[in-house]
């Protein structure tokens, strides 16, 4: 496994404003292309956190996704963040979900619906919920995608090793729009997450003030596996590489075992329909 270089984009994203998003958006990354293996947007990067951009939600075929597969190909690395997706086939038809996308430079799409809807401001209500995690191989590099209201859920979140299979990953990610008034809760289990799965955690948070006017103060962070930073951004627009060191984290678990003792269990996915 080789060292994976990782880029945060801390932007102020822009209110309802696709277009006006992807070319913000567009402009931040484009200094990274043959510089960096993975690129993170924030959490609905393409509207910012808004009830009421259901109604302009995109389908799969929609131009963000032909917008990510274009910047993929260009900076030749993986670029990944949420939008929100209307479901244009099965049982979820006609349903959003706050969809997370990772796309390769060559096209292959993933996504990761969120399992976790923030109910405090009513997502839950207006939003579809998703059911399994999504565990992915990039680069050698075993990755957890996962958004926002998330990171408060480490069952959920829980890294698992198994004789056959070794561990679930070895990077998890949270992409998120996480208000100032939460920013200790942001940066407290960012490294819990880090700590407990013996894994590298990456948050991407916005910044800005958005249409709701709620303030965000960023911090986004890159933390090893011991929760310490490598990256620990402010509340100003930035965009920060970090490099992940594939054999300092395999030296750290080898030294200290403590998915040895980890408690066995099997976490049953609530399924579409049920």
């Amino acid at each position: 496994m080789q060292d994976l270089r990782v880029s945060l984009v801390q932007g102020a994203t822009r209110w309802h404003d696709p277009a006006g998003n992807r070319a913000y958006y567009g402009s931040l990354v484009a200094p990274l292309a043959g510089k960096t293996d993975l690129v993170v947007l924030p959490e609905t990067f393409t509207s910012g956190f808004s009830n009421e951009a259901i109604h302009n939600a995109e389908g799969m075929g929609g131009p963000t996704i032909t917008w990510l597969r274009e910047q993929a190909r260009g900076l030749d690395a993986a670029i990944m963040g949420s939008v929100q997706l209307r479901a244009e086939q099965g049982e979820a038809a006609g349903r959003v979900f706050n969809r997370l996308l990772f796309v390769t430079p060559d096209g292959t799409l993933r996504h990761y619906d969120k399992r976790h809807l923030f109910r405090y401001a009513d997502e839950h209500q207006r939003y579809a919920s998703g059911h399994a995690r999504l565990l992915l191989e990039w680069r050698g590099w075993k990755i957890c995608p996962l958004v926002c209201y998330d990171l408060r859920f480490p069952v959920f979140t829980r890294n698992r090793h198994s004789e056959a299979d070794g561990f679930d990953y070895d990077l998890v990610l949270f992409v998120a729009n996480w208000p100032s008034a939460r920013a200790h809760a942001w940066r407290t289990l960012l490294r819990a997450r880090a700590i407990e799965n013996l894994a590298y955690c990456v948050g991407v948070n916005r910044v800005g003030v958005d249409g709701n006017q709620l303030p965000y103060s960023g911090d986004s962070a890159v933390l090893d596996y011991l929760g310490q930073a490598l990256v620990d951004l402010g509340a100003q627009e930035q965009v920060v590489t970090a490099t992940l060191d594939a054999a300092a984290l395999a030296a750290f678990r080898r030294k200290f075992p403590a998915w040895m003792d980890a408690d066995a269990f099997e976490l049953l996915q609530e399924q579409p329909g049920a």
